[in-house]
């Protein structure tokens, strides 16, 4: 099987995507895309991908995987070794919820589509979008930070000693914090966690600054 991934190597949802691509041992040619200059809104894209947005998966027959989630959940029904999500149904709940807790609480109020509205309706400077991406990070990553440390299924990761789904969501969003230059500190677990991935080929490889596009 030949994968094709449409992606941009900043994109949070990309570097997901990457992890948990590399997890399951996955090749794939990568397509590089740059979301500032509108290479994912032009007729061809569009074609690929209704939304204009990354990632996409295009697989060897032609189809188009698209949302991050969804693509990781075809993943794991179709290569389910290694899992991704834990076997017992209680197991696969927490993991889902603490990546939806990244997913569908930070990143929609804090992608690029969501800032350039800021900026352009609103009047917001870089400093006013710094401070409004500080703050649902900190929001959710409070709450995220209770429920990891408080919970006897956090492992070496976010859920047991093997990475799986919520891992490539909150190693993601780590980097992506980095752009708005928020630290860690407040959050000792999130942090002890991320660096246990980083030390994790699958993961490095899929960090942002390890991609062919990366500037």
């Amino acid at each position: 099987m030949t994968l094709k991934l449409h992606n941009f190597f900043r994109s949070s949802t990309s570097t997901r995507l990457r992890a948990a691509l590399n997890l399951k041992g996955l090749d794939y040619d990568y397509v590089a895309y740059v979301l500032r200059d509108g290479e994912t809104r032009t007729p061809a894209y569009l074609a690929r991908n209704p939304q204009g947005l990354v990632p996409t998966l295009e697989l060897d027959d032609g189809t188009n995987l698209t949302q991050s989630l969804a693509i990781i959940e075809w993943l794991e029904e179709t290569h389910p070794t290694p899992a991704l999500l834990p076997a017992d149904p209680s197991g696969r709940a927490r993991v889902r919820a603490l990546a939806y807790m990244i997913a569908c609480e930070i990143h929609p109020l804090n992608n690029l589509r969501v800032l350039f509205r800021l900026r352009d309706q609103f009047g917001a400077d870089e400093e006013a979008q710094k401070e409004w991406f500080t703050h649902w990070v900190s929001t959710t990553f409070d709450a995220l930070e209770d429920a990891l440390a408080s919970s006897p299924d956090t492992g070496t990761y976010c859920h047991g000693d093997t990475p799986g789904l919520a891992d490539v969501c909150l190693y993601a969003q780590v980097w992506n914090n980095r752009r708005f230059d928020i630290a860690l500190d407040p959050w000792p677990t999130i942090s002890r966690i991320f660096a246990a991935l980083d030390a994790l080929p699958e993961f490095r490889n899929a960090a942002p600054p390890n991609q062919p596009d990366a500037t």
